[in-house]
C-alpha cells in the first residue's frame, strides 16, 4: 500500500523526518518495504529558465524552423525553434545545454549544444508536454511578459515533490488501509516517545443540505450483506478536471485522475478508508435505490466493458429496472460519472467482508474498494466520510446537496467490550509496564478505558479494530506501541518437561519413518487438494462424499482427497519422467469425506509405493526388481516394529489393486497389492506399481492397547529341521504353517518356507514345500528323543489334516 508523506502530515502537524518516522511505522507493525520521491514534473524544471525572445527569423536551410536569438539573463544564446507561434516579444521557457528533460513514458534525454540544417542550437525552445506541464504540443508556451530573463522555471511554476512510502500492509490491520490510519498509529507512537502532536481530522462542520429537489429512496433488502447504507443527491454539477491538489496526492499514490467527482471519491476512500460511489442521477430509474441480490445467472456489465453471470448470493445496487453496480466491489458500464453528468447519488456503505470477499473471488476481481471491504472498514465514518465528500464535490465540481442523508443501519455495530487483567499483561510481555503507561497508550489507539481496579482495566474497543477481540489482542496492541525492542532480554532460562507416552502419534510415526527410511524409503508431501476427475477411476470415490472447496484456485485443486494413492502416483510419473527409475516413497496423510448432514470425517493413512528395483545395480550382486513380496515385506517388518501381532491376511477388496491382500487384526489396518494398469495408464506410468494403505487411526488404537511381555535372551541353542512335504494345489503356506505351530506349541519357535517345485515329476495337482523347523526350550537343552518325538507329532497332524505327506 502507497501513502503520501505529505498527505499523513494533514493529520498530524510533525517536521519533516522521513527515516524517523518510516523507522517507528515499522516498529509499529505497518512495515515500511521502500521510500521513493514522486514530483509533479519529473526532474523538478532544473536548468529550465525564462527566456526573452529578441529576434526570431527564417531558417535559411528548411521552410519549417525559425532562427531564434534568446537572451537568458546572463547571456544570449541562439536556438533553432520549430514551432509555429515563437515570435519576437514572447517570453518562453528554455532548456538550456545540459538540461534533462523526460518524455512521456519517463525516460530521460538530454539538451545537447548542436547543428540543425547548418546552424548552432544553443538549448531548446518547450512546448507543455516537453516539460511534463501537460500534454499541449501545438507549440511552445509563452509565458508571463512581467517575468525576467533567466529566472529559473521551478520559481514559476508550483512544483510539488513528496515522499511516497510503500507500506507492507498484513491483511489484519484493516484499520490502517487508509492515511488517516496510518497517521493515528504514528501519533500513538510518537506519544510513547514523548513527542505528542494533535490528531487532526478534516472538517465537515461546513455541511448543510441546500435544497430537497432530487430525492432518491433507499431499500435495503439484504440487512445482512449491507448493514449500513448511506447515500444522498447532488445537483448543478460540472464534470471535469480536478485542481492540481487533488491530482497530486492521487498521482503520488500511483491513481490516475479521472474527473473531480470520480477523484474525489477515490481521494475519500485513501484519506479515511470509505469507499464511496457516485452514481449519475439521470440515470437511476424510478428514484429509487434497491441493494439486493439477483438470481442466478442474471448478465451484468462491469465498467471494463465485461460481461458476468451473477451468482445469487452477489449484493447488487439497482434501481427500480436494473442493476447498477456489484456492492462493494465493481460499478456497472451504463451508471457511471460522465462528461454530460449534471446530478448524483452518492453511496457510503458499509458492507459484510465475507461477502464482498467471495463475490469478488467468484468474479476475479481485486479493486481498491473491495480490498477495504474485505478486510472490514469503519462502519461509524460511513456518513462522516459521505459529508466529507459532498463538501469536496461543492468545492471542485459546483453543485448543491440536495436530499437530506438517507442512512439505513438499523443494527449498530455496538463497540467491543474487553477486560484487561494486569497479570495477563505481565505474563505474556515478561515485564511489568508502569500501569499509566498502558493507559496512555491504549488511550493513543483510541481504546477507552472505562475503568480501573487493583485487577484490570475495562476497556472499549472502537469497531474499526475488529482484529481486537481478546485480552491477548489488546496486549499485542500495548506491546508493538511500546516497541519490542524495549523487553530486555532475561539472562534467566526456563524450561518445561512435559509427559507424554511413548505410544503418542507423533512419537509411533517418528518410529515408523525410522523403520521406511532405513529400509530405504523416501519421505513424500502430496497436496491434501485434488482433482474431482480422480473419482471417476474407482469407485471406492463417490462424488456424493467429496469436500468441495468454494472457491477453488484451479479445477485441479477443487477437492479434498478421498485417497493417497493418486498423489502417490503422481509423484510417481513425476520421478519416472525425470529417469529416476528405482522409487519407493512413503507419505504420512490424511483423507477427507462428507457423509449425511453434512457429517465430516477426516482419516489419517500411510501409504507406501515402490516400482523399479529394489536397490541399484552392483558388481557384487545384481539388481532385484521390486515385488508384491517385498512391499508386504516392509509393511509386516514396520508392524512387527510397532509390536502387532496375530495379523490375518485374506483378499482384499479394494478396486484400485487387480490383485493384493488385506492386513487385519480385529480391524483392517492395511490393504496392499499391484496397482492396476488402468490407473497407471492414466499417468503415464508404464512400469508396475506396487502399492500399501495403511490406515493408521486403527494402527494406533491397536498399539495403544498393546502390552508386550519381555524376555531374556534363551540360553540354550536352537535345533532345525527340514521338511519336504507333498500337498495339493490348494494348500498354501499358512495352512501349513498354522497346523505346525498349533501341533508343537511349546517348543517350536519358527516355521520358514524355503523352496516351493511344481514340475513334471509330481503327481498331478500335487506341488513340493520345503519347510524349515526352528525348534528350542528356554530351560534346558533339546535331545535327540525330543526333538524326533515334536518332528513326529507334527508330520502326523500335517499328514491328517492336510493330507501332507514325505517326499
Amino acid at each position: 500500500m502507497k501513502v503520501s508523506y505529505n498527505w499523513i502530515k494533514q493529520f498530524i502537524n510533525v517536521p519533516d523526518d522521513i527515516d524517523k518516522h518510516t523507522a517507528l511505522l515499522t516498529s509499529l507493525g505497518l512495515e515500511v518495504e521502500g521510500v521513493s520521491t514522486f514530483e509533479n514534473v519529473k526532474g523538478g524544471l532544473q536548468g529550465v529558465v525564462v527566456g526573452h525572445v529578441v529576434s526570431c527569423e527564417k531558417h535559411a536551410n528548411a521552410d519549417k524552423l525559425k532562427l531564434t536569438q534568446v537572451d537568458l539573463g546572463s547571456q544570449q544564446v541562439q536556438i533553432v525553434c520549430g514551432a509555429p507561434n515563437v515570435a519576437v516579444g514572447q517570453k518562453v521557457p528554455v532548456a538550456t545545454v545540459g538540461t534533462t528533460l523526460y518524455d512521456s513514458k519517463g525516460e530521460p534525454w538530454k539538451i545537447k549544444k548542436g547543428k540543425i540544417r547548418g546552424e548552432e542550437s544553443h538549448g531548446m525552445i518547450c512546448a507543455e508536454d516537453e516539460l511534463g506541464l501537460g500534454t499541449s504540443h501545438a507549440g511552445i508556451m509563452v509565458l508571463d511578459q512581467e517575468l525576467a530573463p533567466g529566472t529559473p522555471m521551478s520559481e514559476v511554476i508550483e512544483l510539488v515533490s513528496d515522499k511516497v512510502i510503500e507500506i507492507g500492509l498484513t491483511p489484519n490491520r484493516a484499520d490502517a488501509m487508509s492515511h488517516m490510519g496510518v497517521a493515528r498509529d504514528l501519533r500513538a507512537g510518537l506519544a510513547v516517545q514523548e513527542d505528542p502532536v494533535e490528531f487532526i481530522t478534516p472538517s465537515v462542520s461546513s455541511f448543510h443540505v441546500d435544497n430537497r429537489s432530487l430525492r432518491i429512496d433507499i431499500e435495503v433488502e439484504k440487512a445482512e450483506l449491507a448493514p449500513r447504507y448511506c447515500g444522498l443527491t447532488m445537483t448543478g454539477l460540472s464534470i471535469g478536471e480536478s485542481p492540481n491538489w487533488i491530482k497530486n496526492r492521487l498521482k503520488a499514490i500511483g491513481i490516475s485522475p479521472k474527473n473531480n467527482v470520480v477523484d474525489i471519491t477515490n481521494y475519500v476512500m485513501h484519506e479515511l478508508g470509505q469507499p464511496l460511489h457516485a452514481f449519475d442521477a439521470s440515470r437511476i430509474t424510478g428514484n429509487k435505490i434497491l441493494v439486493k441480490t439477483l438470481p442466478e445467472g442474471t448478465p451484468f456489465t462491469t465498467l471494463d466493458g465485461e460481461e458476468h453471470q451473477l451468482h445469487e448470493d452477489d449484493l447488487m445496487i439497482c434501481d427500480a429496472d436494473k442493476p447498477l453496480c456489484i456492492a462493494g466491489v465493481y460499478g456497472g458500464l451504463n451508471s457511471g460519472v460522465t462528461e454530460n453528468t449534471s446530478s448524483i447519488f452518492l453511496e457510503s456503505a458499509y458492507f459484510n467482508p465475507v461477502s464482498v470477499r467471495k463475490t469478488a473471488k467468484r468474479h476475479g476481481f481485486n479493486t481498491d474498494a473491495s480490498f477495504r471491504f474485505e478486510r472490514g472498514i469503519d462502519p461509524n465514518i460511513t456518513e462522516y466520510a459521505l459529508k466529507r465528500a459532498a463538501i469536496l464535490i461543492k468545492e471542485t465540481a459546483g453543485g448543491e446537496v440536495s436530499s437530506d442523508i438517507m442512512d439505513l443501519y438499523p443494527h449498530k455495530i455496538e463497540d467491543q467490550q474487553v477486560f484487561l487483567p494486569f497479570a495477563k499483561v505481565d505474563s505474556l510481555i515478561g515485564k511489568k509496564i508502569p500501569r499509566e503507561e498502558i493507559k496512555s497508550i491504549l488511550r493513543s489507539l483510541d481504546i477507552n478505558v472505562n475503568n480501573v481496579t487493583e485487577a484490570g482495566l475495562g476497556l472499549t474497543i472502537p469497531a474499526y479494530r475488529n482484529d481486537v477481540t481478546r485480552p491477548a489482542d489488546v496486549i499485542e496492541e500495548i506491546l508493538r506501541v511500546y516497541g519490542y525492542d524495549r523487553i530486555e532480554v532475561s539472562t534467566k532460562l526456563n524450561a518445561t518437561i512435559a509427559a507424554s507416552s511413548r505410544l503418542e502419534n507423533n512419537r509411533l510415526q517418528h518410529l515408523a519413518a525410522q523403520q521406511l527410511s532405513g529400509q530405504g524409503f523416501l519421505e513424500m508431501m502430496a497436496n491434501s487438494l485434488t482433482s474431482e476427475k480422480y473419482q471417476e477411476l474407482s469407485e471406492h470415490i463417490q462424488a456424493k462424499n467429496e469436500v468441495r472447496i468454494l472457491n477453488p484456485l484451479s479445477s485441479d485443486l477443487s477437492v479434498m482427497r478421498q485417497s493417497m494413492i493418486f498423489g502417490g502416483l503422481e509423484a510417481i510419473a513425476y520421478n519416472l519422467n525425470r529417469k529416476q527409475e528405482n522409487l519407493r516413497l512413503f507419505e504420512f496423510g490424511h483423507t477427507y469425506h462428507q457423509y449425511q448432514d453434512r457429517q465430516f470425517t477426516e482419516n489419517k493413512h500411510l501409504s507406501l509405493l515402490t516400482t523399479g528395483n529394489t536397490g541399484e545395480a552392483h558388481w557384487s550382486n545384481n539388481a532385484q526388481p521390486a515385488d508384491f513380496f517385498y512391499l508386504k515385506g516392509a509393511v509386516m517388518a514396520l508392524f512387527d516394529r510397532l509390536g502387532l501381532q496375530q495379523i490375518n491376511e485374506k483378499p482384499t477388496k479394494l478396486d484400485m489393486l487387480s490383485e493384493g491382500i488385506s492386513l487385519s487384526s480385529g480391524p483392517k489396518i492395511a490393504d496392499l497389492g499391484v496397482v492396476k494398469k488402468k490407473l497407471t495408464k492414466h499417468f503415464g506410468i508404464e512400469t508396475t506399481v506396487y502399492y500399501a494403505n495403511i490406515y493408521w487411526d486403527e494402527v494406533l488404537k491397536l498399539v495403544s492397547s498393546d502390552y508386550r511381555k519381555v524376555a531374556d535372551i534363551p540360553k540354550f541353542p536352537e535345533v532345525q529341521r527340514d521338511l519336504a512335504l507333498l500337498v495339493d494345489q490348494n494348500i498354501n503356506f499358512k495352512q501349513l504353517k498354522e497346523v505346525a505351530v498349533q501341533s508343537e506349541k511349546k517348543i517350536l519357535k519358527q516355521v520358514q518356507l524355503f523352496d516351493v517345485y511344481e514340475g513334471n515329476k509330481l503327481p498331478e495337482g500335487k506341488k513340493s514345500y520345503a519347510l524349515n523347523f526352528k525348534l528350542q526350550d528356554d530351560g534346558k537343552t533339546l535331545t535327540d528323543k525330543q526333538i524326533d518325538k515334536a518332528m513326529n507329532k507334527i508330520r502326523q497332524q500335517l499328514e491328517t489334516q492336510l493330507g501332507a505327506v514325505l517326499r
